[in-house]
């Protein structure tokens, strides 16, 4: 009898400590600040667009959401940053149609880009600018076409890195025109804008979030949005079909994942905590400042990105393929 009460008694102190760490529904997740990693560096849209959701994602889960930017390679250094997080949900990541879906087509990647993750929801969608050196001759889009033709294998086109939607789109370009031209790849949008701005590159294809400051300042000329419709926060930017490049239209998404084996119950409270913010009106007005288009209630639960993210691998990865983009 005594070591049976021996046994039950080590038992209830020992309870505490057996329990199971890694389970977010045992620990009441969020118990501590989670961590949104950010693929790409900062300036860009994509940092930008994280800060603002990580603030808004803030008061639903009552705690922090830190954000780090983690480098390198068009974004697949912090995308696998994520795959290989612990699953217990204190540890996800914001990504676009680059990071998670184009790269899958051009780089050898440790991890499945649908296998490895488990989808959160989708955020937002954005057009480009088409922008260029403030000391740039051309005075609309006609005339930078002309002097881009005019000067091949001269024209330098920045971009966040192979595989990006900047520099897919700026290979889309290339295609429509006919025409050839080298691309600088950064760690980021902020950093191609800054030797955009010293006049060490020629054009850049980039998001408002990213131009606009520069635009408004007189540091970089703008010459088209690549919409079918003029953007509110930039109404003077005429479309690509205005400016004469019919047709010529490009928009990529972001949106949040987490590791896969997070728990449901983590993913299930990352994921209400990103509808509230994508409801709450500051939020949605700081990303609609920012030209984002917000996805609507119903394609931002887990099952919608999934299927979204699975539709654009079955569109992009053929295309991407075929124009033979590889690594650099």
């Amino acid at each position: 009898m005594t070591r049976v009460w021996l046994a039950a008694a080590c038992a209830a102190v020992l309870a505490p400590f057996v329990a199971p760490i890694d389970n977010a529904q045992a620990q009441g997740f969020p118990s501590r600040p989670v961590t949104m990693v950010v693929p790409l560096g900062p300036g860009g849209s994509t940092d930008v667009i994280a800060r603002v959701v990580a603030e808004g994602m803030r008061a639903t889960l009552g705690q922090p959401v830190i954000v780090e930017n983690t480098t390198g390679a068009g974004g697949t250094v912090g995308v696998g940053r994520v795959a290989r997080a612990a699953p217990d949900g204190y540890t996800f990541g914001i990504g676009h149609s680059g990071t998670n879906v184009v790269n899958g087509a051009i780089y050898p990647l440790q991890y499945d880009l649908i296998a490895d993750f488990e989808p959160i929801g989708l955020i937002s969608t954005q057009p480009f600018f088409i922008v260029a050196r403030k000391t740039m001759p051309a005075k609309n889009l006609a005339e930078l076409v002309t002097w881009i033709k005019e000067n091949p294998g001269k024209v330098t086109e920045g971009t966040s890195g192979v595989g990006t939607p900047s520099h897919i789109s700026g290979v889309l370009l290339q295609n429509t025109l006919g025409v050839k031209w080298t691309m600088v790849p950064y760690r980021g949008a902020g950093q191609s804008m800054q030797d955009l701005i010293a006049g060490n590159t020629d054009i850049q294809l980039d998001t408002p979030a990213t131009s606009m400051p520069h635009i408004q300042s007189g540091l970089i000329k703008v010459y088209a949005v690549t919409n079918k419709e003029r953007l509110k926060v930039a109404p003077d930017v005429p479309t690509t079909d205005e400016a004469g490049l019919p047709g010529f239209y490009y928009t990529f998404w972001h949106a949040l994942w987490a590791p896969k084996g997070t728990p449901k119950e983590a993913v299930d409270k990352l994921n209400a905590a990103l509808k509230a913010a994508l409801a709450d009106p500051t939020t949605r007005k700081k990303l609609e400042d920012l030209a984002q288009v917000i996805f609507p209630p119903d394609q931002q639960t887990p099952a919608a990105l999934g299927a979204y993210q699975k539709a654009e691998v079955d569109k992009w990865w053929p295309i991407v393929k075929a124009a033979g983009i590889k690594p650099e």
